[in-house]
């Protein structure tokens, strides 16, 4: 696959979360994933954490704000559903789902079981979806065809 620049090198993947309050947002991210702050950027209102496997950016946007300017529908941080979320992959998913939910998380319905493994459902303070997997076995590669 080319990326970009037109050379065969793999495509770098960022991650950026909108949140209203950077601060908080910042101290929720440490708090129930362990990521630290790596640095603070354009005038405090992006903040890039590290301690994934790729960079997360948190960007400071206003409620009520435009996302794009072909949209009519304004940024909301009330829980919605959006068709791409985050995974994170945890070694174990109990203490992980208590340590998030301390943190100000909203664990929403119980561990669930799979062949590939344990899952959690949760939001963020934010309104944003995310995961919790705990692999059992080879994880995903368990049930891969």
């Amino acid at each position: 696959m080319s990326n970009a620049a037109g050379n065969d090198a793999a495509v770098a993947l960022v991650v950026n979360i909108d949140v209203e309050d950077l601060g908080s947002a910042i101290r929720f991210y440490e708090e129930a994933l362990g990521l630290r702050l790596k640095r603070r950027l354009f005038d405090d209102t992006v903040a890039e954490l590290s301690g994934a496997a790729t960079s997360v950016f948190l960007l400071k946007k206003a409620a009520g704000s435009l996302p794009s300017r072909s949209l009519a529908e304004v940024r909301s941080y009330r829980r919605h559903w959006t068709p791409v979320h985050l995974d994170f992959v945890v070694a174990a998913l109990e203490p992980a789902v208590e340590r998030a939910v301390q943190a100000g998380a909203k664990s929403e319905g119980p561990i669930q079981s799979f062949e590939w493994g344990r899952q959690a459902l949760m939001s963020d303070p934010f309104g944003n979806g995310f995961c919790l997997l705990q692999w059992t076995g080879g994880g995903y590669d368990t049930v891969a065809s």
